[in-house]
């Protein structure tokens, strides 16, 4: 195999693993809690040839996903490539087939090959661990081994895309998901379906949105659907003519979508705001104050889409680094006689990869967690800096991970089953440049500026990939 060129963002963290392995015994620093007992797995694009010419984009290396598993202050990890269609037929051939570059020409022999990379998260719901990419079926794995068992069409009652974002409904164990472009390439449909808590589909249909765009996450509550759509416009007759496949198109305005989630499509009420793009919500929740019903929605908004181009071509795309994600809250009153909603700035502390205690996911909480760069200039989209906000008292903490050193997505982890919000570890990923090593790093959430009360150190780096969850033993 050839030698993987440093473009795009094909270096340092960024670079591929190129191997698969199994640690099971890693050496623990500082108390591992006795309690935290379960497995971190996270998932993230991680490209197994090198780009068939000058373009590559992070959006499209194949998925592996890490597994640190705690148990009884011991801890292991394994990490596997996800043997899509995709990842087997260019195993087979010894060389790459699919371009990473959007709107790329496939290599002779990957005309007609199902593009799936199942690179985005990983999610245990109905008894089945899922990788998920955001236009494709998800990928059902062995919790245990990580061996792939192939994609998941839900018995036969779903066979779409899927996004990489389902919501789970802490009360009911309902998982909650839609898929963007439902009736093929440039199309304005989007497919919402509901999965009951045994993995069975119980509601699946489809309706048409203003515009098509890339819709990479969309909100939930206990009583509302929140489908978001900012103009990161997919649009063919663009495309046929040249242009790029995802643009930033600020003549566009926002659209926000809210359905009742008892209700039908056809009622769904459409907001309209200023250009803007979130590629991940914290959370929402419904409320009912003054005869009036509320949803608030927590987001990390830009002022345009990172990553991608102008729709004109004017302006190149953007990394992270250049703009962070601000923390803002949306309201938007349901009873109320106009579309649009208001905006109120959380925390001017920028940042991504938002996250909550999931057994407040769509309700009313108090704790948030995300993370921040301290320093921008070191690697694009390389975060550095934890911070938990107080949503109540408006107060944040935060721990910086020092100079050469990165931080993941900080994923919540509950004392105990009945422990309050908030009471609980923050699990994460530190990538040490000096080493070119990452360590897994337990923090007791409440005290996040502490530091991390254990580090267990990898025999490998986990790449600057996307997203994580728990799954308790």
């Amino acid at each position: 195999m050839k030698p993987f060129p440093e473009i795009g963002v094909l270096k340092g963290n960024y670079a591929p693993v190129l191997a698969e392995m199994d640690a099971p015994e890693l050496v623990v620093t500082g108390d591992m809690p006795e309690t935290l007992s379960g497995t971190l797995y996270r998932n993230g694009p991680n490209p197994m040839f090198p780009p068939l010419g000058e373009k590559h984009h992070w959006f499209l290396g194949e998925g592996m996903v890490h597994g640190i598993h705690v148990e009884g202050g011991r801890a292991s990890y394994r990490n596997r490539w996800v043997h899509t269609e995709q990842y087997e037929a260019q195993r087979k051939a010894g060389r790459r087939l699919v371009g990473t570059g959007f709107g790329e020409p496939r290599a002779p022999g990957g005309e007609e090959l199902r593009n799936n990379v199942a690179n985005t998260n990983i999610v245990w719901h109905g008894g089945k661990l899922l990788a998920l990419d955001e236009g494709s079926s998800p990928v059902a794995m062995d919790p245990l081994t990580l061996e792939t068992a192939g994609s998941w069409t839900f018995e036969g009652k779903y066979k779409g895309a899927m996004t990489a974002h389902p919501k789970i409904d802490p009360e009911t164990g309902e998982m909650l998901f839609f898929a963007y472009m439902a009736d093929g390439p440039g199309s304005k449909t989007i497919a919402y379906n509901v999965v009951g808590a045994d993995g069975r589909v119980t509601r699946t249909e489809k309706f048409e949105a203003p515009y098509c765009t890339m819709m990479h996450d969309f909100i939930t509550t206990d009583e509302h659907v929140i489908f978001p759509l900012f103009p990161a416009t997919i649009d063919v007759d663009r495309i046929m003519q040249g242009g790029p496949v995802i643009a930033w198109d600020p003549d566009t305005p926002s659209m926000i979508g809210i359905m009742r989630r008892d209700g039908a499509v056809e009622d769904m009420r459409w907001f309209e705001g200023d250009p803007c793009y979130v590629y991940h919500p914290m959370n929402a929740f419904t409320v009912h104050e003054g005869g009036h019903t509320k949803v608030i929605a927590d987001v990390m908004k830009y002022s345009r889409v990172p990553l991608f181009p102008d729709a004109n071509g004017a302006r190149p795309p953007s990394d992270l680094s250049s703009e962070q994600g601000l923390l803002v809250r949306w309201t938007f009153d349901l009873d109320g006689n106009t579309n649009s909603y208001s905006e109120e700035v959380l925390s001017d502390l920028r940042g991504e990869f938002p996250r909550l205690d999931e057994r407040f996911a769509g309700l009313g909480y108090r704790h948030g967690y995300y993370a921040s760069m301290a320093r921008p200039e070191a690697e694009a989209a390389s975060y550095d800096v934890l911070v938990h906000i107080d949503l109540e008292t408006g107060k944040k903490t935060e721990w910086d991970a020092g100079a050469g050193n990165t931080v993941l997505e900080p994923v919540f982890v509950p004392r105990a089953p009945g422990s309050a919000e908030g009471d609980g570890y923050l699990v994460t990923a530190i990538y040490r440049r000096e080493t070119n090593l990452s360590d897994f790093a337990v923090f007791d959430a409440s005290d996040v500026g502490a530091g991390p009360l254990a580090l267990a150190h990898l025999p490998v780096r986990i790449p600057h990939g996307f997203h994580g969850n728990w799954r308790p033993a």
